[in-house]
């Protein structure tokens, strides 16, 4: 009877000790739950916060390609609503910007321009479809031996003339909904797989005591002795004002100077495409290189590095480290090697 007694205490003891073990598993379980769910709140606000992209959006972005010559930029719309513009130099000492947009209902973009063949670096590491009308040679040429999604004026009805007291060849405007038309019709793909290329960070970032940063209230970016693109800081607003020629860049539609939150100063060295009449530019913008990023008043030195044509372009501090931006607008300045003037 001591016995059985002795070996029903030993179980009744195991089956506790097993109790209370289970109960501490699942309050453990319970606890990394409750975590998860409290760092899922807290990255759906930090989303949430964002204004300038939906970073949960998987649909691919527009790439429209703006006429930027003096005569057509009075009649230009739409700058502000891209959250990303480049601009580049091309024949001439002039520029052409490339303004990607997400997500957006716009019904007047342009004046829209033609494309070359550099521009496609950057539609491509954006996954965009490439909106234009015309090309190149070279563009044209690209634009079939990479596979560019694309939608020419020459071809495609996504535009409208508009009398303006300027050459006829300036006076094409886009919508996002003929946009999108064209785009069902061409069976484009509509989704994409790709990150954004750049991070944003919901909280002001503040460049003012990094090692190396300098005060930045107005900058020159000198592409050529007649096209010089200018930003000066307001402090009020956090933003840059942007001129070209030191004469006010605005929207013919809201009568508004274009602002930017961020500015990134990429140094790329271009020259003239040998037996080209035109004086058509190549650019060298597959390696590495170097140049700014610029927000909230201060300029800090970094690299990028872009190792193909449709891979991203990496930007990063001295330290290696990637940069993150402000939310906002950003305008990417590919441009002359040392062209930049900070103060």
């Amino acid at each position: 009877m001591k016995k059985f007694l002795l070996v029903f205490s030993i179980l009744f003891c195991i089956l506790i000790v097993s109790g209370c073990g289970k109960k501490d598993d699942v309050k453990g379980k319970d606890d990394s739950k409750e975590e998860n769910k409290i760092e899922e709140v807290i990255n759906k606000k930090n989303k949430e916060k964002l204004n300038i992209v939906d970073v949960d959006s998987n649909s691919r972005p527009y790439a429209i390609m703006i006429n930027n010559l003096s005569v057509a930029r009075p009649y230009q719309s739409g700058l502000q609503d891209a959250y990303i513009v480049y601009e580049m130099v091309v024949e001439g000492g002039i520029t052409r910007l490339m303004a990607i947009y997400k997500d957006k209902v716009l019904s007047r973009v342009g004046p829209v321009r033609s494309a070359r063949h550099y521009f496609l670096d950057y539609a491509l590491e954006n996954d965009a479809i490439y909106v234009h009308f015309g090309w190149s040679p070279q563009a044209e040429s690209d634009i079939s031996k990479l596979g560019v999604n694309n939608i020419n004026g020459l071809y495609d009805e996504f535009y409208w003339r508009e009398d303006l007291p300027i050459a006829y060849e300036h006076t094409a405007f886009a919508s996002t909904e003929k946009i999108g038309k064209v785009v069902k019709s061409k069976k484009y793909r509509e989704n994409t797989n790709k990150d954004l290329l750049l991070k944003y960070s919901a909280e002001e970032i503040d460049l003012s005591d990094k090692e190396d940063s300098k005060e930045a209230n107005s900058i020159d970016v000198k592409y050529s002795s007649s096209s010089i693109t200018n930003y000066v800081y307001n402090k009020n607003e956090k933003l840059y004002y942007r001129s070209v020629n030191d004469k006010p860049h605005t929207d013919y539609v809201t009568k508004k100077q274009n602002t930017a939150k961020n500015i990134i100063i990429a140094y790329v060295s271009n020259s003239a495409i040998p037996n080209d009449t035109k004086g058509r530019q190549n650019l060298n913008d597959i390696g590495t290189g170097n140049g700014y990023y610029i927000t909230n008043g201060y300029a800090l030195p970094i690299t990028w590095s872009k190792s193909s044509r449709s891979e991203q372009t990496v930007y990063k501090y001295k330290n290696g480290e990637e940069i993150i931006v402000n939310d906002g607008n950003t305008y990417i300045q590919i441009a002359p090697i040392d062209s930049a003037t900070i103060k």
